[in-house]
């Protein structure tokens, strides 16, 4: 045994130390024997072992040989069945532990599984079984059919000695659930975590081929279905933990501090949100030690019940500096993070400052949480730090995300600031570029305070004609607390404008506003165009309606707003302006959702052909380009060029010329997939991406079905038109590893099938003559 570790351990310097051409790892042991450094050089493997799990449409593969086992992400196409022994060639990946990229897989035999190791929850969370094909008991807690990949699938949550443990079943046998919860089950799979964008664990998860390796030890004692009704107020009386997570100490700088509640402890790479009670005055950039319980809330990793000790050391953390995009794969978790962005929006709440900010065509916050009073002393509040809208600054703070699973694709973000210096103006709005939008706000807010300044001054005169001391301090508390209400409403309003929130339910919180504002007078807006939205009453015939239309900058009529009253009630004179606060609110919600959407559409869309334009397409390359090199992908790209196009627009008029590209343009989207993009690169210039080809032959039948399109005539304004195409297809890696390469190998392969056909007499005629020989139609 000593003999082949020191073997394996050279062989292992080996392959690191040779850059030229390094021997492949042949046993899974060597491989399993890797730090992520080492394997982060991409070593090549090329070893035997079993399988346990695989999911052919996600290409999770788990393979064990002996005692040792390890995760593939499986590029292949075979159908591989647990037991089957097979042949992997690839390359080391680092990750939370090693795994293998394959390159080519081979089943050399079919066999039986290796026989399931039983696993306790205290070995699972220790990773000391990761990948291993093992067995656990637990009692079922949840038994759903969920999505994964738009394939369905069973999800368990289960409870066993230690604690929770999740199972994923391929099967979508929704009967089989019947029975399920609250059932002893002895669950076998391949053992692995969940993980947070950093990698670091945050659960237990089994991979299960099929139910059959569900066992039901014991059923529940009773349908749960039919156990007696509990109280909302009292399902706490049902709650029982037995908790023996022991205490952990941890060691970092202190990046955030909110007395009495919680810390942030950056160490390196990793950061750790803290729940504590300690009111002490903490210094952030000190390093400090932290005891307290491991925990997982919401998907993120935490210590709960924390304990502070800070050290004299000041070491502050240096920020980060990111793009939203990488802040949004949530491998920022908690870090201390820098960003520069533009001001859309800014509002004070009650507990907290919001900056609402666009950076790269991301919206997101930054926010200063006011401090709180700790002991007695009293909580001092600084003043807003005013900023002009349309600012570029630069933002530091605590990244937090509302999901920390690294799979779900982008998530949004949040950046928590320490104190309002970690907002800075490095560039101020220029005059010429001030948006009509931040006009709008501003006036529609001044507005708003001058219809707050009127209802206070109206109140307090007949506050002050009431005889009643006690019922005057009465009816001016319950105007403030109405007024806040409408101010709060009013700025959550303005923010959902320039977030995310769906227009329809803006419109219906507006609607809802100006109802509360008229004292619960029905309201609603109809849409032109669109939808009926707010509260609508069935029968308005016993109503006194008024409406009021909804303007348009541009001098039409964007819609309707809309208010009941009792038919016996004179008309009250905050009726009007309670609409005419509606009608702007919703302008300003129709105008600029209409707004974005027109301009990211002209941005990324060719306006003769409506299909993606040269900015769209390379962007998407790019993409295509990172993702394949994650994967060793591989996509294609045809460059198309209209022959003759320049006869068309001399002869028939630059009317029919773009009436030709946009037939053009058409017949050949319908020669491509779904998944495939058409774009115009500019005049007679067009180009098409292909990210599901794996191999040339594939790309070029697609070109030649391209080519093929333009056989039959094209009719156009009265004119018969016979068109053709010059395409040429390049490969990614292949051809080009680069955008700018990669378009421009398409380009040159255009080129060469334009000049051969130029070569040959026969084609070369009916290219001169394709566009030539158009006569009118009829």
């Amino acid at each position: 045994m000593k003999r082949w570790t020191a073997a394996a351990a050279v062989l292992s310097w080996a392959a690191v130390a040779s850059a030229a051409a390094p021997a492949p790892l042949t046993t899974l042991k060597a491989i399993h024997a890797l730090s992520n450094p080492e394997a982060s050089h991409l070593l090549p493997v090329a070893f035997e072992a079993t399988v346990t799990y695989f999911r052919a449409y996600e290409k999770t593969l788990f393979v064990q040989d002996g005692d040792v086992a390890i995760y593939v992400m499986a590029t292949t196409g075979a159908h591989l069945a647990p037991g089957d022994r097979i042949l992997i060639r690839g390359t080391t990946q680092p990750s939370f532990r090693p795994y293998v990229l394959s390159s080519d897989i081979v089943l050399l035999r079919h066999g039986s599984r290796p026989a399931p190791e039983p696993a306790s929850f205290d070995r699972l969370i220790r990773s000391e079984l990761d990948c291993r094909y093992v067995s656990v008991r637990a009692r079922v807690r949840t038994a759903d059919l969920v999505r994964s990949s738009d394939v369905a699938s069973i999800s368990l949550e289960t409870i066993s000695d230690g604690g929770p443990i999740d199972a994923t079943i391929d099967s979508n046998d929704s009967a089989a659930l019947a029975g399920l919860v609250d059932a002893d089950v002895e669950v076998t799979g391949a053992a692995s975590g969940r993980f947070d964008g950093k990698m670091q664990q945050t659960g237990i998860l089994l991979h299960v081929t099929s139910l059959a390796d569900v066992k039901v030890l014991h059923r529940a004692g009773a349908d749960p279905w039919s156990i007696p009704l509990t109280p909302l107020g009292q399902i706490l009386t049902a709650y029982h933990v037995h908790d023996l997570t022991q205490r952990v100490r941890v060691h970092g700088t202190i990046t955030y501090y909110q007395p009495g509640s919680m810390l942030v402890l950056q160490d390196g790479s990793r950061s750790l949100w803290i729940h504590t009670q300690t009111p002490a005055p903490l210094r952030i950039g000190n390093e400090a030690d932290a005891i307290g319980f491991p925990a997982v809330q919401n998907g993120f990793l935490t210590l709960t019940g924390g304990e502070i000790q800070e050290r004299p050391e000041y070491e502050p953390a240096i920020p980060q500096k990111e793009t939203p995009e990488l802040l949004a794969t949530s491998k920022h978790i908690f870090d201390l993070v820098s960003i520069e962005a533009t001001v859309v929006a800014a509002v004070r709440e009650a507990t907290q400052d919001v900056y609402v900010l666009a950076s790269e065509g991301q919206l997101f916050s930054a926010i200063y949480r006011h401090p709180s009073a700790v002991g007695e002393a009293p909580a001092v509040t600084p003043p807003t730090k005013e900023i002009p809208l349309g600012s570029k600054v630069q933002v530091t703070g605590i990244c937090i995300l509302s999901e920390s699973n690294p799979f779900v694709g982008r998530v949004p973000f949040d950046i928590l600031m320490r104190n309002l210096d970690d907002i800075a103006v490095i560039a101020r709005p220029s005059p010429l570029n001030v948006l009509n939008l931040s006009i709008a706000v501003g006036a529609l807010l001044l507005t708003i305070l001058a219809v707050g300044a009127w209802g206070w001054t109206l109140k307090s005169k007949v506050a002050r004609q009431t005889a009643a001391l006690a019922a005057r301090v009465e009816a001016e508390a319950a105007l403030e607390r109405r007024l806040a209400q409408l101010e709060q409403r009013r700025s959550r309003i303005l923010e959902d404008i320039n977030g995310a929130r769906p227009l329809a339910e803006i419109i219906e919180e507006i609607a809802d506003l100006e109802s509360f504002r008229l004292h619960g007078a029905p309201c609603w807006c109809e849409i032109a165009g669109g939808a009926r939205l707010g509260m609508h009453p069935v029968d308005t015939s016993r109503l006194r309606v008024v409406h009021m239309d909804i303007p348009s900058r541009t001098g039409g009529v964007l819609g309707v707003f809309s208010a009941g009253f009792d038919p016996d009630e004179p008309a009250a004179q905050d009726e009007q302006e309670a609409l005419s606060m509606g009608t702007k609110l919703a302008a300003l919600a129709i105008e600029t959702r209409r707004l974005y959407a027109d301009l990211h559409h002209r941005s990324e869309f060719d306006q003769l052909t409506d299909i993606h334009n040269r900015f769209s397409l390379e962007k998407y390359v790019a993409s295509l380009i990172e993702e394949s090199r994650e994967t060793a992908g591989v996509f294609g790209l045809i460059y198309i060029d209209l022959d003759q196009f320049k006869q068309v627009n001399d002869v028939y008029g630059h009317r029919v010329g773009d009436l030709y590209l946009q037939n053009a343009a058409e017949r050949m989207k319908r020669q491509l997939r779904s998944a495939d993009m058409l774009a115009r690169l500019g005049g007679d210039e067009f180009a098409a991406v292909l990210p599901l080809v794996g191999n040339r032959a594939q790309a070029e039948e697609i070109a030649h079905r391209l080519e093929r399109s333009f056989d039959a005539p094209f009719i156009v304004s009265g004119y018969t038109l016979r068109g053709s195409a010059s395409v040429g297809v390049a490969l990614y890696p292949e051809d080009g590893a680069t955008k700018d390469s990669l378009l421009s190998a398409a380009d040159a392969a255009m080129y060469v099938t334009k000049h051969t056909r130029k070569l040959e007499p026969g084609l070369a005629a009916q290219e001169d003559s394709a566009l030539e020989t158009g006569d009118r139609a009829g």
